[in-house]
């Protein structure tokens, strides 16, 4: 594609900012009565509904040949996947939002096919907005980032997500836990994706991994990540993360992290 990705990726910032300032509109008032169930433990409100109408809107004027894969499927139309598409969640932790809890953040990538070429996460909670376009670099606020230098599970920060409705894989996403909780300086879980990516590509955390992802929780932050210079895989290794919904993604700690997940992942349980 022609289009200039960088300044891409500064509209898409402005529109990302917008979204989150009408996330906190009406997390100001928002009432318990008005959640949804999609499934057990799975929540959705008006508001993910109405941001991301707005994202879809605004997006299809940015660039129209785009197709969207979105959270909420609120565009009505089935994505070719191997297209150029935008990806979506227009608020990543819902969760934290009905209960207050001031870590949510609007992510927006542009993927060809399953290569993320543009993405945005923006917190809207610290006003951060982290940014990355193919060969351009990673930026928060502007400000170039970098992931962490660490090279060793022992020196390192490990974020993850906790499965909340497919429990199946539980076992072993346990013994994954116990064992890093021995291995590491501590494990996170913030409670949404898209900023657990933005923080390992700022250094802040030195890895992140979670099965059962989809692709609009991690279109934006694989990117950033990679553009601040650090790694991204799927469980095995591979490149499928995207669709697939299992990443690993870090600094120097990744080959390390990966084989700690390998070791219990995919085994019989005893």
């Amino acid at each position: 594609m022609t289009t200039d990705l960088a300044a891409l990726t500064r509209d898409m910032g402005t529109i990302a900012t917008e979204a989150g300032a009408f996330l906190l509109q009406e997390r100001s008032q928002f009432k318990r009565d008005a959640i949804e169930y999609k499934g057990l433990n799975n929540l959705v409100s008006y508001v993910d509904k109405e941001a991301e109408k707005m994202l879809v809107a605004r997006l299809s004027q940015l660039l129209p040949e785009a197709g969207f894969i979105t959270e909420e499927d609120t565009t009505g139309t089935e994505a070719d996947k191997t297209a150029l598409n935008w990806i979506i969640d227009p608020l990543d932790g819902t969760a934290n939002f009905i209960h207050n809890l001031p870590v949510f953040s609007v992510s927006i990538g542009l993927a060809q096919g399953s290569t993320p070429i543009a993405g945005v996460v923006y917190d809207p909670n610290r006003d951060e907005c982290f940014s990355a376009w193919q060969g351009g670099g990673a930026y928060c606020n502007g400000d170039r980032i970098r992931v962490s230098p660490a090279v060793s599970l022992g020196e390192s920060l490990i974020a993850t997500g906790f499965p909340y409705y497919t429990f199946e894989q539980m076992q072993a996403y346990l013994q994954i836990l116990e064992s890093l909780m021995q291995k590491t300086h501590g494990l996170r879980r913030m409670g949404s994706a898209a900023i657990d990516l933005a923080y390992v590509a700022a250094g802040r955390f030195d890895a992140f991994y979670e099965y059962n992802l989809k692709s609009w929780d991690m279109a934006a932050g694989v990117l950033l990540i990679r553009e601040a210079g650090g790694t991204v895989t799927d469980f095995a290794g591979g490149d499928e993360f995207l669709f697939r919904g299992d990443v690993v993604a870090g600094c120097g700690v990744h080959a390390e992290l990966i084989r700690e997940i390998q070791t219990f992942w995919g085994k019989p349980v005893s």
